[in-house]
């Protein structure tokens, strides 16, 4: 029997991790970490008021014992700001990563620690297991791969990964929500978060204005030969690969390219100028190996929700030079590289 933390979010797939430890007769406690303000009732957000109740039934339900811990500070440092700070300067970010790394898989694990809980449970659908090629445990993709997260975790670290448990990687989503009816949890209908939890309505331009308190200044559309299409209203609020709301009088489809920050100008171009063959990542991590002395054949990606491509890894002064068999499309500074061997995630990098 093992002492275990479970990240409790009210959901369907955390209150199911949660019964399946129980089931196997491990010590458990759930545990809900506030990280910013709820609102009552929004539907498809991280966090609200009704998903700590229903967390706290959950627990009750499969009598285990419940605590709420408030990391807003830590969520405001490390996420909001980082967020904001990457907008700022002409990069996509990817607050989900931020918050597993820096939230869930280390206040969380150190809080359950102080408790003496060392393990961490969620409810990701990814799998860790020992892996005889590399020696260690390694981080794998789900068993159902449409539900698959482990792009999201690609920064655990070796020590983390020995510490953590994904119960729900060798299951199906609809497998899940059956064993929470067949449980009467009562939450097998509940719809998945699938917004930024802390922008419920999708206007982040709008959010980093109120917190920041600043304007962002209009500039030029150009070309990427300098010519003039139109106003924009603001470098913040757009991204590489965009086509839709530029509120430009165009002939033909086109895309941001470029954003050009000293100059405040966002480049439009032709889908053909979209693609790259090649990248460069800092803030890297490999959990499966210990270092990357020659180059190495991966399948890489370069989005959540993207097809793992073909690629060669290597190490370049300190950096992670991807380089891909074909060319890939909006390639995006502050977005994450991950890199795989078959269903092992061998590490990553952000995006410069």
């Amino acid at each position: 029997m093992s002492k275990i933390l479970i990240a409790m979010s009210g959901g369907v797939d955390s209150s199911v991790a949660a019964l399946i430890m129980k089931n196997q007769g491990n010590e458990c406690h759930g545990v809900t970490m506030k990280l910013h303000g709820m609102k009552d009732s929004y539907e498809g957000g991280c966090l609200t008021t009704r998903d700590i109740e229903d967390a706290r039934k959950i627990c009750e339900k499969i009598e285990i014992p419940y605590s709420v811990v408030d990391f807003s500070e830590d969520f405001d440092k490390y996420v909001i700001k980082s967020f904001i700070s990457a907008y700022e300067n002409g990069a996509t970010p990817n607050p989900c990563i931020e918050c597993n790394y820096h939230l869930k898989f280390d206040k969380l694990f150190d809080y359950g620690r102080k408790l003496g809980y060392h393990k961490i449970v969620t409810g990701h659908y990814a799998r860790i297991e020992y892996d005889e090629k590399y020696g260690r445990n390694v981080l794998k993709k789900a068993i159902d791969t449409s539900k698959d997260q482990s792009y999201v975790l690609f920064r655990l670290t070796k020590e983390q990964l020995d510490s953590t448990l994904f119960p729900l990687g060798k299951y199906s989503k609809d497998e899940i929500r059956a064993m929470a009816h067949d449980a009467e949890l009562g939450i097998e209908g509940k719809k998945d978060s699938q917004d930024i939890c802390f922008i419920p309505d999708g206007d982040y331009v709008k959010f980093i204005e109120n917190y920041t308190k600043k304007s962002y200044p209009c500039g030029n559309f150009v070309t990427k030969d300098g010519k003039i299409l139109g106003k924009h209203k603001g470098i913040i609020g757009y991204t590489i690969g965009q086509r839709k709301g530029l509120g430009l009088a165009l002939t033909h489809s086109m895309y941001v390219t470029e954003k050009r920050l000293d100059t405040n100008e966002v480049v439009i171009g032709e889908n053909e100028d979209l693609f790259s063959r090649e990248l460069y990542a800092d803030d890297i991590n490999l959990s499966a190996i210990d270092s990357m002395d020659t180059p190495l054949r991966v399948k890489a990606k370069i989005r959540y929700n993207q097809r793992e491509q073909n690629a060669t890894a290597t190490m370049e002064n300190g950096l992670l030079h991807v380089v891909f068999d074909e060319p890939q499309r909006a390639i995006c500074k502050g977005q994450s590289v991950v890199l795989y061997d078959g269903d092992t995630v061998i590490g990553g990098g952000r995006i410069i």
